[in-house]
């Protein structure tokens, strides 16, 4: 076969689509290639703290160090020191759907070393009342799963990352649960005035129910009890975690009762919303403050 005679125009037409049709290859190979999701801590150890609405976050708020304000797809993040230690302090908005949305957001663009969620919730145990706080050992979501005539079967939901099976239960990380079960034995909480007289909040280590309700009725709260072992519920929990889990970034969740989840629920809500939120700010406070000191080291020879 005769090769044809191409002219210099001709040739270098062809090695210029040549060279696009190579860099455009490359390219699609490289983005195949990156992770969806960045989620390794940045070289800055971070913390973000989430809260649903403005009165979980105000504590925080107040106690930033050279805040700055940064809004991303219209949601606002401030950013500033608490404890000697970077942080993000952000409000999520109100159920699941929203707060698995902007903790998304949160680890792809800020890459967090951990993330904590901050807020009030109906009290599910009998033993805890308004102010006392639920550090979350286990979290699930209390309205996934199978409605059959003999009530809710709950279940975990399927991973999008690897089309497995999530537990029902999430767990947090055991570094975060130990520098949380420490602060609640060093923070000091004030006494609660109640109709019966002052008290003293508690603080636990328990399971918190997560759904898009606001449970305000005793079977629902004796259902809870019963199936899920909870202690506490709330609306945004547990999808964090699931989000978390599947991004691999270290999560908490705080929860401080508001409300005993009964039918004087969203009396009690409106009477103890500010207490409670302020109990777990400063419970989440003592642990960021320990995130951010420097490990002990042992002295030579001990």
């Amino acid at each position: 076969m005769i090769t044809p005679c191409l002219s210099p125009k001709v040739r270098a037409m062809r090695r210029a689509t040549f060279l696009t049709r190579l860099a455009l290859a490359v390219g699609i190979i490289a983005i195949a290639l990156r992770p969806a999701i960045a989620a390794e801590p940045t070289a800055a150890p971070l913390t973000c703290i989430l809260g649903a609405f403005d009165d979980e976050l105000t504590l925080l708020y107040q106690a930033l160090a050279g805040p700055k304000e940064e809004v991303l797809r219209g949601i606002h993040f401030a950013s500033g020191k608490l404890k000697g230690r970077s942080v993000i302090v952000c409000r999520s908005g109100i159920g699941k759907v929203n707060a698995a949305m902007v903790t998304t957001l949160l680890i792809e663009h800020y890459q967090p070393s951990e993330i904590i969620f901050c807020g009030i919730a109906g009290g599910i145990n009998p033993d805890l009342h308004p102010g006392d706080i639920v550090i979350a050992a286990k979290t699930a979501q209390h309205d996934f799963g199978t409605l059959r005539a003999e009530g809710m079967e709950v279940r975990g939901t399927k991973s999008p990352v690897t089309w497995q099976r999530n537990p029902l239960f999430v767990e947090p990380d055991a570094r975060l649960m130990a520098l949380a079960e420490a602060a609640g034995h060093r923070i000091k909480l004030a006494d609660i005035k109640t109709s019966e007289g002052e008290r003293h909040p508690r603080i636990i280590k328990g399971i918190v129910a997560t759904g898009d309700i606001f449970v305000a009725s005793p079977a629902k709260k004796a259902e809870l009890r019963k199936t899920l072992g909870a202690d506490a519920v709330e609306m945004e929990g547990a999808a964090v975690a699931q989000v978390c889990r599947d991004l691999r970034v270290s999560w908490l969740v705080i929860r401080s009762i508001s409300d005993r989840a009964d039918h004087n629920a969203l009396q009690d809500v409106d009477s103890f919303t500010a207490v409670a939120a302020q109990n777990a700010a400063q419970l989440v406070m003592d642990i960021v403050g320990h995130l951010a000191a420097p490990p002990a080291t042992g002295k030579a020879g001990t």
